[in-house]
């Protein structure tokens, strides 16, 4: 009985200092910025109402513009399905609001199919590889850096995070932070893909 006890608390002390450790790495890759000459620019999707940007996908868009005319890179890939119900994708949303602010449409690329990051990510993933192009900057939230950061990698992407400004409040912020770290810590072990079914159906 003791033994089991005593195998118990290491097990509990080692899980909570695998959650601490997370927890810093999602903290810190909130903040920085990581912008470099790349092959592309990716804009992970966020809501949008009727092919209008949701201020969270505008926030990000508004940063990759800057971006790109600060030449990062020379394409912009947009990203993000259609949820059942929209008439528009979050892509073409980004891509429509990109466009009204002058960008040429050769400049603009899109996947439209992906359901969430990670599909969302691999089918950017194939398409940028056959244009011979592996090198990225990631334009999300700063909370979601490090996963998506993580995501792009396992991908085979040379891919690098550049966070657009987070319209949060302090407590909104440290709860996405929180629930971040959960995410990262479990996607680790189980998969990044597996981790998005998995929260899908519990979702669902």
């Amino acid at each position: 009985m003791r033994r089991g006890v005593q195998v118990v608390g290491a097990l509990s002390v080692l899980l909570a200092a695998y959650i601490a450790v997370t927890f810093v790495q999602v903290y810190r890759a909130k903040d920085r910025d990581g912008a470099r000459p790349a092959d592309a620019i990716i804009v992970l999707g966020a809501a949008q109402y009727d092919g209008r940007p949701s201020p969270v996908l505008q926030d990000r868009l508004d940063h990759a513009l800057e971006l790109y005319e600060q030449g990062v890179a020379d394409r912009i890939v947009l990203t993000g399905g259609r949820r059942e119900g929209d008439r528009f994708t979050e892509a073409t949303a980004g891509y429509n609001y990109l466009r009204q602010k002058g960008l040429r449409d050769e400049v603009l690329l899109r996947e439209v199919h992906g359901g969430n990051t990670y599909e969302s990510l691999a089918a950017t993933a194939r398409f940028l590889r056959a244009q011979d192009r592996s090198s990225v900057v990631l334009v999300t939230d700063g909370y979601h850096a490090f996963r998506v950061g993580a995501i792009a990698e396992d991908l085979g992407l040379d891919a690098a995070v550049s966070p657009s400004d987070t319209r949060l409040s302090g407590t909104s912020e440290l709860r996405h932070i929180a629930r971040e770290t959960l995410a990262v810590a479990t996607g680790r072990i189980i998969g990044w893909n597996r981790l998005f079914r998995v929260d899908a159906a519990v979702n669902d």
